[in-house]
């Protein structure tokens, strides 16, 4: 039984690998430089887990820490893209940094399809993306 799930996983990896292959060879370059530049994008583990410490008031472990700063990242990775569309959608040139602005309406559009983010609770510490 436990070869049998083995080979699934083997072969599920297999399919993944080969999928992600074939997505990249559809990149524009400008898709494939950033994806390369997410790739190699990180944030500071001890910096994250020194935040969740001091926002929770609990000792995490490292790889407590590696988890939220992979889900960090992906959330960052999503934000850029809406603003990114943003950027499209009022017309400035897409070679232009993103501005401020573009990213709190990123931010705006995100909470209003998935609903509040963040703590349930109302939290009176910074808001992220305040005028």
């Amino acid at each position: 039984m436990s070869d049998d799930v083995y080979g699934q996983g083997l072969l599920w990896q297999s399919q993944s690998k080969d999928n992600l292959k074939v997505l990249m060879d559809n990149f524009t370059p400008e898709q494939f430089e950033r994806y390369e530049a997410y790739r190699r994008s990180a944030l500071p583990k001890q910096s994250v887990r020194k935040t969740i410490q001091q926002s929770t008031n609990y000792t995490v472990s490292q790889p407590v820490a590696q988890v939220v700063a992979g889900f960090a990242k992906v959330f960052v990775g999503e934000m850029v893209e809406r603003a990114r569309q943003v950027q499209a959608r009022l017309g400035d040139a897409p070679d232009t940094p993103l501005s401020p602005e573009h990213l709190r309406e990123a931010y705006r559009l995100y909470q209003e399809e998935t609903g509040k983010v963040g703590a349930a609770r109302v939290h009176k510490g910074r808001r992220l993306f305040v005028r």
